[in-house]
């Protein structure tokens, strides 16, 4: 990995002692979805995920993932976070918010802390790939070290 910078979430990961393998892809600025980047390194969808931020009625931030051919229920996602309702926030909002921009958001290593979930479908993979903190970055790794990673909750969060 001599070629690639290291991310908050790549030292979080080396701190924690968890292995992982950092992979670079080529992006496109107007293209950031996911299904991009598991169609360039040829990996199936189920082992891509995408790492969504939303605002509850708290006023609390909480971070989702999912894999990149799920989409997030509203309704179960802001039940799992202990929300009446959660929102996703606006893009603009992101960096501010996580750190991370869009595109290359990572769930380990955000500037705060916040409450975690990904979607159970991750209980059915023994790898998975997430944003390596920065866009044409990813991380792989086992599926239960990222849920140590991001101290995340597992729970059923898609439509």
């Amino acid at each position: 990995m001599a070629g690639i910078k290291k991310t908050n979430a790549m030292r979080m990961l080396d701190t924690a002692k968890i292995p992982y393998e950092a992979v670079e892809y080529e992006y496109d600025e107007n293209d950031l979805d996911g299904h991009h980047v598991a169609e360039y390194l040829n990996l199936p969808y189920e082992e891509v995920f995408k790492t969504l931020v939303a605002k509850g009625d708290s006023g609390q931030y909480h971070v989702f993932c999912v894999s990149v051919d799920s989409t997030v229920d509203m309704k179960k996602a802001a039940k799992a976070a202990g929300e009446k309702r959660v929102e996703m926030i606006p893009v603009k909002d992101l960096l501010n918010v996580t750190g991370y921009i869009r595109g290359g958001c990572s769930p380990i290593g955000m500037k705060k802390k916040y409450k975690t979930i990904i979607d159970e479908m991750i209980l059915l993979v023994d790898n998975v790939s997430v944003s390596g903190g920065m866009r044409g970055l990813q991380i792989r790794l086992k599926a239960e070290d990222l849920v140590k990673a991001a101290e995340a909750e597992v729970a059923d969060i898609t439509v």
